[in-house]
């Protein structure tokens, strides 16, 4: 088949075709189902593929009036994600067979915005770090990273324009940059969590994929029923943050000189560079990585409860070895890390201006082999362990071209200024 024989369009332009009449719902779900026909067997992104239903809801949307914003956009869903009708696997043997009865809450409310749900993606065990079989479209022999793995090779190999992952510790961010694709993980709790298979409730995150910015925001608004609009013309901010971060000892040499190459071309347009974060915060940050990791571990042995009696010869040692972690930890220091995310998520949202954003790495350097798992989390344990927005736009690369993602982290509540700095960092510096 000819991948190319239908245009790629965006979600914001499959709306717009729609409404003008240049296409149907129907065409524009075919094309989609022509290209995951075409490119799943290498990408293998795909738990199971909604053929039937994809169809049948397009045709019923063909026959209709206008069935909302996301009238006859093609969406995907991780396997965390219950979708009625389809595998609920969460990537564990556990649950093989079992096929869900209802809608995850983000789920029902994209399909009653128009969306055309195509089928379910590939996530890691449990949206843990136990390696999917999906490959890398960006970077061929590399992985996809983790947990979201399905989603974000989904959306760079142009099989969905939209996709849901979720974030724990770096589930969007880290397969958004490995894949060379917006990733975006809004505030805690600002995409309605209800019906996706919890591993941290204190840190689970629902967000976003897709190939450019604007299609992020048209998704988001018709999720949360909220104004995140963006600029008509992506304006350029008088002043950024800047902060390499308490993980920069882990940059990669290629993210190094990329990362120094950057700050010089952002200082050419103009854009005044500064250090958002103030020193006595930042001087909190330090032990938060193995603070995030003790709490997704305690919380995890807690969401997790029920899989580890049932069948914990079916668990991957990783996770098997992580769970037991958590049920080990004392009431002493539960209680001690607790207080202490509620200590730093406070002293963020005292500390930092409202409209505050500033860029950091979105991962330690490109992706790593593929057989190497899904890649190390430490720039973006921090921002998921305080609820922070952030995304990750495709604007770096090592020097064989696998991309690098620069990540956009603002205050609580900053979702907008986020999206809008994103969508001018892409407009820069991604033109061609």
């Amino acid at each position: 088949m000819n991948t190319n024989a239908a245009p790629l369009l965006s979600a914001v332009e499959t709306r717009n075709a729609i409404a003008s009449g240049k296409i149907t719902v129907e065409q524009a779900t075919r094309d989609l189902l022509d290209r995951i026909d075409a490119l799943e067997p290498t990408v293998e992104a795909w738990v199971a593929v909604d053929r039937q239903g994809a169809l049948e809801a397009a045709r019923a949307l063909d026959r209709g009036p206008d069935g909302g914003a996301l009238h006859g956009v093609g969406f995907a869903v991780k396997d965390i994600f219950a979708a009625k009708n389809l595998p609920w696997r969460c990537g564990s043997p556990i649950w093989a067979d079992r096929i869900a009865d209802f809608d995850a809450a983000s789920v029902a409310i994209a399909r009653a915005a128009g969306a055309i749900i195509l089928g379910k993606t590939e996530t890691t065990e449990f949206a843990g770090y136990k390696a999917s079989r999906t490959q890398n479209p960006a970077a061929p022999g590399r992985t996809p990273g983790g947990s979201s793995s399905g989603s974000a090779a989904a959306v760079s190999a142009g099989m969905v324009p939209l996709a849901f992952g979720t974030q724990t510790s770096g589930s969007v961010i880290r397969p958004a940059s490995f894949c060379g694709v917006v990733g975006y993980k809004p505030s805690f709790d600002l995409i309605e969590p209800g019906g996706v298979s919890p591993l941290s409730r204190s840190l689970d995150t629902v967000g976003l994929f897709a190939r450019d910015v604007p299609d992020i925001v048209f998704a988001l608004q018709a999720l949360t029923g909220l104004d995140f609009a963006l600029p008509q013309t992506a304006r350029r901010p008088s002043r950024l943050g800047l902060f390499r971060s308490n993980a920069w000892h882990t940059a990669e040499a290629d993210l190094v000189t990329a990362w120094e190459a950057f700050e010089r071309d952002l200082e050419a347009t103009g854009v005044t560079l500064a250090e958002t974060l103030p020193a006595p915060f930042v001087a909190r940050l330090d032990g938060v990585m193995d603070l995030h990791a003790r709490i997704m571990a305690t919380e995890g042995s807690e969401a997790l409860a029920h899989e580890a009696a049932m069948a914990p010869h079916l668990l991957s040692p990783g996770l098997a070895d992580q769970l037991a972690e958590g049920r080990a930890m004392s009431p002493a220091q539960r209680h001690a890390d607790r207080q202490a995310m509620t200590g730093l998520r406070a002293a963020a949202v005292a500390s930092l201006a409202a409209d505050a954003v500033w860029l950091t790495p979105a991962t330690c350097g490109a992706a790593p082999d593929w057989h190497s798992g899904t890649g190390n989390p430490a720039f973006n344990r921090t921002w998921s362990l305080l609820g922070l927005p952030a995304c990750s736009v495709p604007i770096l690369a090592d020097p064989h071209g696998r991309p690098i993602g620069v990540q956009i982290v603002g205050a609580m509540g900053n979702d907008a200024g986020v999206l809008a700095t994103a969508n001018w960092l892409m407009d820069t510096f991604a033109a061609g």
